[in-house]
């Protein structure tokens, strides 16, 4: 009996060198497809919230002093929000323990997006009143977190983190 060890016309015989093409072209399309993922990955990322926690810990019980010397003030800081030409305005008044204005305050906010920091948006204050703060923010609509400092002499005195809605 002979054998024919030829092939019929039309087929392809699979050589060594097809089979290496092949492995490298998929092994270096799964490459390119993990580079681009990564690279959407890094550039949409909007950031984290706390940058070290490891530094953030050693912070912990300074940040209990200060939380547990804010509640012994027992100041009512209360935050309005009212919508306006220019976009909205934000107004926050604080009073003492004993229901007076506290004047005088250098008062800052920062309207935090819950998911991308990069669109965080600042609000300066000004005092337009007795113990009333007023400042603009131009802000879509949605959740927001509303992180207010209240400080004075560069101590900070008062802080507050809230969810609001903008509407």
């Amino acid at each position: 009996m002979s054998s024919n060890m030829s092939t019929p016309r039309g087929e392809r015989r699979v050589t060594g060198r097809m089979v290496l093409v092949a492995l490298l072209g998929f092994f270096g399309f799964v490459i390119l497809v993990n580079i681009v993922m990564v690279h959407a990955a890094i550039t949409t990322f909007g950031g984290v919230d706390t940058p070290s926690s490891y530094q953030a810990g050693l912070a912990f019980k300074s940040k209990l002093a200060e939380a547990a010397a804010q509640a012994a003030r027992n100041w009512q800081v209360s935050v309005r929000i009212a919508p306006t030409a220019e976009g909205n305005a934000l107004l926050l008044e604080v009073r003492d323990e004993n229901g007076r204005p506290v004047t005088g305050a250098d008062v800052s906010a920062r309207l935090a997006h819950p998911i991308d920091e990069r669109r965080d948006i600042p609000v300066d204050f000004s005092e337009t009143a007795s113990g009333v703060y007023s400042g603009r923010v131009a802000a879509n609509h949605g959740q927001w977190t509303l992180d207010v400092d209240v400080a004075r002499g560069g101590q900070r005195l008062f802080r507050s983190r809230n969810r609001i809605a903008i509407e």
